[in-house]
Parts: C-alpha cells; structure tokens; sequence
C-alpha cells in the first residue's frame, strides 16, 4: 500500500470516527429522553440543596453544593457524578436521606454541567479540582462515593490524594474501561479521532457551558428538570471524555487500597459488565459487595430497589471508620 492510499484511508478513518461520535451523541440524547418521557419509576422531585459558583485559583469557576454538617462530628461525603450528567442528576435521590446525617459536598466535573471548560479532560484534574473544593470549605478528610465514571475518580481520588480519603463507596463502575478485544480496537481510534476534533469538541462544551442559566434545584416536575439538567452536559464531551476512561486503569494498584471500602453492584448492567464490577471489588481488600438487582440506569430509573442498598454500602463504610 502507498504512502498516499495510507494516508487517504487514515483520513477516511477518523472522519468516520468523527461522524460515529456525533451520531452516536445525538442517539444517547434521543435515548435518554425518551427513557425520561416513557419511564414510571421515576420518583418525586425532592427538595434539592442549593449550590453556588466557587472559584478555585488558577483552575476555574465549578459549581459546587455543600449541605453543611448535620451534627458535629458528622462524616463527610464527597460525591463524583457518572459521565454525561451532574451531580444533581446523579444524586438527586438519595441526597434527603444522607444529608441527614452526612455533611454532603458534590461538584460538577470538568467538560460536564457547569464544571470547568478545560483544554482537555483529564481524570487527574478532576479530583485535584475536588480536592481544591475540599481546601477552600476547609475538610480535611472524606469518603469519596463514585457512580460509573464518578467511580473511577473515586478511584483516583484515593490514589492522588489518600491521606484526605477516610473511605470508599463505588458503584456502578470498573478498575478498567478498556478490557477486552473489542475495547482494544475501539478505544485507539476514538483516541487518534479525538485529537483531529478536540478543539471542536471543546468549543461546542464551551458554548453550551455559557448558555446555561442558574440551576433550578426545585420546583419543577421530574422529567422536565432531569432533561434539562442532562442537556447541560453538551453531546459534545463525550467522545473526549470516553477516550481518558479507555486510558484509565487502576488495576496494577487497587490491592494497595488501605481504607474501608464497599462496592455495589448492579446484576443486570449492560454498560459496564456486572463480571467487571465484581473483579473491581475482589481486587481491593475487604472490601464488602451490595448487589442492586437492576441495570446502570437504576441510580434514576430504578431508585426504590438501587438506593436501600446504595444507602447500605454507606453505612457500613461509615460504620467500619467509626469502629
């Protein structure tokens, strides 16, 4: 093959990969709206606690909600959000029940919501920009609780930053996005698709990060604020924000994990294999398993058989650090 055909058949390729990432964005937003319009199991739209815009120094402005502690003493939970949504998307449904008894804090991530519009995604600056959060409220230590992509930076959190990590809960997730043959071929094109197009991607993010209003945490009826607050997060991340996860993987180091730790696992989860779940769990020592009978949407569309044993895992990582 000449050098010009490779070069033609390259070009064919992340053209491809481009036009994949832009169809497959605008089918994620079809599905989910379509699961938010049919779906009856959503619940009632709590009472949301109110966030505010932090600066952090040399990072950005992030939006962040801090409930404040309930008692003294109480433990704190720092909680990272899955991919292509928010905190209070993700969170919305069990926040009334650990507020009152855990002081809350949860940002939006970087390339998501209304979190900071960075040159690139990177795990790594999202929990160092949680860990600026956490030095500008002035906690010390907490327990980083991950859904999904949130696990990972749970994840990573520990790893950047264990002496602030009292405890692990991480749900939904994996050590390791890129795992098999199919993973093997899909990651590397997305990635060489994703440095053609990053500047594209980023102004789109940026664009739709300007036109958001202030969050309207309540007062509206349910499938009307959750599609609001998931076309927050621009299409646009995806592609970018799917390429770090393929590069992430914690698996050479998570027998180190030295704090009280629970994984829950979803039985029926067709994103992230439920086999993968449990071998993230077996990898870190102690660390106790919560099986949630439904799939990786169940954090929103399955919350009164997710969250009892989401709330379960919690408390037995509260518990074990009191003991």
């Amino acid at each position: 093959m000449t050098t010009r055909v490779m070069k033609s058949a390259g070009r064919h390729a992340l053209r491809g990969s481009y036009v994949t990432a832009r169809a497959g964005g605008k089918v994620a937003v079809y599905g989910v709206r379509t699961g938010i319009r049919r779906t009856q199991r959503f619940p009632a739209l709590p009472d949301l606690p109110e966030g505010r815009f932090l600066d952090l120094p040399g990072r950005g402005e992030v939006f962040v909600v801090d409930t404040g502690a309930p008692h003294p003493g109480a433990p704190t939970l720092l909680l990272f959000h899955g991919l292509a949504t928010t905190s209070y998307l993700t969170w919305f449904s069990t926040l009334d029940q650990l507020r009152g008894s855990h002081r809350i804090v949860m940002l939006d991530q970087r390339w998501h919501g209304r979190g900071i519009v960075s040159e690139r995604f990177s795990l790594e600056e999202c929990v160092d920009d949680a860990a600026a959060v956490l030095d500008a409220l002035g906690i010390p230590a907490v327990v980083a609780v991950g859904y999904s992509m949130g696990g990972a930076l749970a994840q990573m959190f520990w790893r950047r930053h264990g002496a602030r990590t009292a405890g692990l809960v991480l749900a939904s997730t994996s050590a390791c996005w890129n795992a098999n043959r199919g993973d093997a071929m899909f990651y590397p094109v997305l990635g060489a698709a994703n440095d053609r197009f990053r500047d594209r991607y980023r102004a789109r993010v940026g664009e739709v990060r300007a036109s958001l209003s202030e969050p309207e945490p309540a007062g509206r009826e349910m499938s009307t604020w959750a599609w609001r607050e998931f076309r927050s997060t621009s299409a646009w991340a995806l592609p970018e924000v799917l390429g770090v996860l393929g590069s992430f993987d914690a698996r050479p180091w998570l027998g180190e994990i030295d704090v009280p730790t629970a994984v829950v696992v979803t039985a029926r989860d067709h994103a992230i294999a439920t086999a993968r779940q449990r071998a993230l769990a077996a990898a870190i020592p102690d660390a106790a398993v919560f099986e949630a009978p439904g799939g990786h949407a169940s954090v929103v569309f399955d919350v009164e058989r997710w969250r009892p044993v989401f709330l379960q895992a919690v408390a037995d990582v509260v518990a074990r650090l009191a003991g």
